[in-house]
């Protein structure tokens, strides 16, 4: 498991970014982490690798409803209970520990904005959009929210949007205010085959186009690590809320309890201020 850092000294100190790379998958993400084809996140993820570790949901809200209260993907192992970076105060809690940064109100972005900080959404998926009751919720919990149709899942630049969006609110901040910021990465989410050099919309969604997808956003990575570290140290949490199936079992989706959905990649690192330089992605 990752080394906790005693989050009473990051909350406060740290500028925090929470990443949420919507439905990607463990085996992917693993696989081309160990054949060098995420040079920007390999550059940051402890030992170049990701943790292996167990959502708590098996689908984008649910998964941020828990996420968001502090309940992080737990380690995948039976040696727990695992401690918490985040935690709202209750008795009784196994997981609540001296390193943890506990609260009193029902979630964390409400949390650290009564500890001071600029609380941002980057929506992505349409659990972000605002279009709607159900799709005001998760970034209502924000003091400010952004999306546009360029961010959400059909859009073959989504991400480039968002990390444009990231830069103008990393811009704007006030120097002396931290900054906790959500970005939720569409790209992953089905549709993702116009990221398969070749492929077409007649050729569907594949895990070949999902690990597409994910390169896809590592080459743009680089400059969301740099935008969020350029005024002082972030501590950033980069992981997915689930998978999704691609025929395994004759499953196809998310919302269903099968292992290439339960299970999900996961990293916590800081990036130090002005540090951050990106690294060219493979052809």
């Amino acid at each position: 498991m990752t080394a906790i850092p005693d989050m009473r000294q990051i909350v406060g100190s740290h500028d925090l970014l929470l990443v949420t790379l919507d439905t990607l998958r463990f085996d992917v993400a693993e696989e081309l982490a160990a054949a060098g084809r995420l040079p920007n996140l390999a550059a940051v993820l402890p030992g170049g690798r990701w943790e292996r570790r167990h959502s708590p949901g098996s689908f984008t809200y649910a998964a941020h409803q828990a996420i968001l209260a502090g309940f992080l993907p737990t380690p995948a192992t039976p040696d727990g209970p695992h401690p918490r970076l985040f935690a709202a105060r209750f008795g009784g809690s196994e997981t609540t520990e001296a390193r943890t940064w506990v609260f009193d109100t029902p979630d964390l972005p409400s949390a650290l904005a009564a500890a001071g900080y600029r609380t941002v959404c980057v929506g992505g998926v349409g659990f972000f959009n605002k279009q709607g009751p159900l799709g005001s919720v998760l970034p209502g919990m924000f003091q400010q929210s952004y999306w546009e149709p360029e961010f959400g899942v059909p859009s073959p630049t989504s991400f480039e949007a968002q990390v444009a969006c990231v830069e103008q609110v990393t811009a704007e901040q006030p120097p002396g205010q931290p900054l906790f910021l959500l970005l939720n990465v569409s790209a992953l989410h089905q549709p993702n085959w116009f990221h398969l050099p070749g492929a077409t919309r007649a050729d569907g969604d594949t895990r070949a186009s999902h690990a597409a997808a994910l390169e896809y956003v590592d080459a743009h990575i680089g400059r969301l690590f740099a935008a969020m570290s350029r005024r002082r140290p972030c501590f950033a949490i980069v992981c997915s809320d689930h998978g999704t199936a691609y025929g395994e079992d004759g499953y196809t989706g998310h919302r269903i309890g099968h292992e290439v959905v339960w299970t999900v990649p996961y990293a916590h690192f800081t990036l130090p201020t002005g540090s951050h330089q990106s690294h060219r992605s493979p052809a």
